[in-house]
């Protein structure tokens, strides 16, 4: 029933830009907190960006100044604008939701398939 959906990953060139998104169906989106997850080949998972259902945003500081994750709430869809990127970027990107604190892994209850972001130096 609960469905995120990512979009917009692809091959990138060092530097370049690319948005993600995710639509979400089957929840109250408005209610969550929402989280950008990315894992690359050889690493753990790690959040890039978060923002509460008021807003408040947290980011990765390997990201702070180039990536900018937002919501709409009218259109139940999650972005996140990434630019400035870089190889070691390259990895599967997830859109997560959470019920309460979006900073912690285990407090997302739902999930993307993930979408790939493959950034070539």
């Amino acid at each position: 029933q609960v469905q995120l959906v990512e979009s917009g990953g692809g091959l990138v060139q060092a530097g370049g830009s690319l948005r993600l998104s995710c639509a979400a169906s089957g929840l109250t989106f408005g209610s969550y907190a929402m989280g950008w997850y990315r894992q690359a080949p050889g690493k753990q998972r790690e959040l890039v960006a978060a923002i509460t259902s008021g807003g408040s945003t947290n980011y990765a500081d390997s990201v702070k100044g180039r990536f900018t994750i937002s919501r709409d709430n009218a259109k139940n869809t999650l972005f996140l604008q990434m630019n400035s990127l870089k190889p070691e970027e390259t990895a599967i990107y997830y859109c997560a939701a959470s019920r309460t604190n979006p900073c912690v892994l285990s407090e997302y209850v739902y999930w993307g398939q993930g979408t790939q972001v493959t950034v070539s130096s």
